[in-house]
């Protein structure tokens, strides 16, 4: 019994709710057992639901983790391994132009922090200057 799993461990351990978790059920994506009432999840199910929520974090609709996992769980002929590498494929390119993006955003944030703290340091040399200007006027004068 040691590799069941109770619907409110996983919500703990994922950080997510129950709710969302019967709604992956609900939509195919988890197939828990019954024992009665209460929905006991296996390793597979774990295994799962990680991949989801990653998936989700990484932009794949529903409907494309349901069509991985669809690959996936059946006798996989040659045309769903080439059609599983076409999606894959896809979703690869999609990441990598985001990646670039990011990458690009990254030093223009960069670049725009250092101007920023270019223009404060310059104006803090600028007001220590005119104090010191200031004290020394008083003194000559």
């Amino acid at each position: 019994m040691a590799d069941t799993f109770k619907i409110s461990e996983l919500a703990k351990e994922f950080g997510v709710t129950t709710r969302s978790i019967r709604f992956y059920e609900d939509v195919g994506l988890l197939q828990p057992e019954r024992d009665g009432t209460i929905r006991v999840y296996q390793r597979r199910d774990k295994t799962r639901l990680k991949l989801i929520l990653r998936g989700k974090r990484l932009g794949f609709s529903l409907a494309e983790i349901r069509e991985l996992f669809d690959l996936y769980d059946t006798n996989q002929s040659d045309s769903q391994l080439q059609q599983m590498i076409k999606i894959i494929d896809d979703k690869q390119a999609k990441l990598q132009r985001q990646l670039d993006d990011i990458e690009v955003m990254m030093q223009e944030l960069n670049t725009a922090k250092a101007r920023c703290q270019q223009a404060l340091d310059d104006k803090s040399t600028n007001r220590k200057r005119r104090k010191n200007n200031h004290s020394q006027s008083k003194y000559e004068g």
